[in-house]
């Protein structure tokens, strides 16, 4: 799918996160600056697939500056693959978390479009991923230094120990401390866990 036909579907999906005001901000971005974004996320060239796992663990001081928040724990793993019919990098995303005062594992997934679906919000450089049947989305920025992934989110529809019913189908709506997170680079095989397929695991691994 190209660029400029996704975008719509993408801004439609992430329209709470951004304030209205921010709302003309949003632009495309040019092929190029979305070859850099890539290769910053994946730490170079992702040549047919590459990962990128970002995890944070909160300590008991950040949560004791953040009472509202809800995640106790976040990881995040973006992938990319070329796909065989139109020959496109596509990435997606896998997310999960425990909640702070909630026992079990939750977790989400979508698609972040082909060639990376990018959106710019002044000198920031986003990528926009959402979850199918209006279940939501994120955000997904670096900091300068590409050491850390920066999600936002506003809802996101979630599953508890990857269970994709609608009996463990639960939602993770941002609050006053839950509409950013900061997540660590960190190796791929920490990621592994949000990962069900055994030959993607096994590529996840010797990555």
């Amino acid at each position: 799918m190209k660029l400029a036909l996704f975008l719509p579907l993408a801004l439609a999906a992430f329209v709470g996160v951004a304030h209205a005001d921010e709302a003309d901000k949003v632009r495309e971005t040019t092929k190029a600056e979305a070859d850099a974004f890539t290769a910053r996320i994946y730490a170079g060239a992702p040549g047919d697939k590459a990962y990128a796992c970002f995890v944070r663990r909160y300590d008991a001081e950040h949560l004791a500056r953040h009472p509202r928040q809800k995640a106790g724990s976040m990881k995040l793993l973006i992938s990319a693959e070329t796909d065989e019919e139109d020959k496109q990098l596509h990435n997606s995303f896998r997310m999960g978390f425990r909640y702070r005062h909630r026992s079990g594992d939750f977790d989400s997934s979508g698609s972040c479009g082909s060639h990376a679906v990018l959106l710019s919000q002044g000198d920031e450089v986003r990528m926009g991923c959402g979850v199918d049947y209006e279940g939501g989305g994120i955000e997904v920025a670096l900091s300068k230094d590409n050491k850390a992934a920066i999600v936002r989110l506003q809802q996101i529809r979630v599953w508890q120990n990857n269970r994709p019913d609608d009996e463990a189908e639960h939602a993770l709506v941002a609050g006053a401390d839950d509409k950013i997170f900061r997540l660590d680079r960190t190796d791929t095989s920490d990621c592994a866990s949000l990962v069900t397929d055994r030959k993607e695991l096994a590529a996840l691994r010797h990555k």
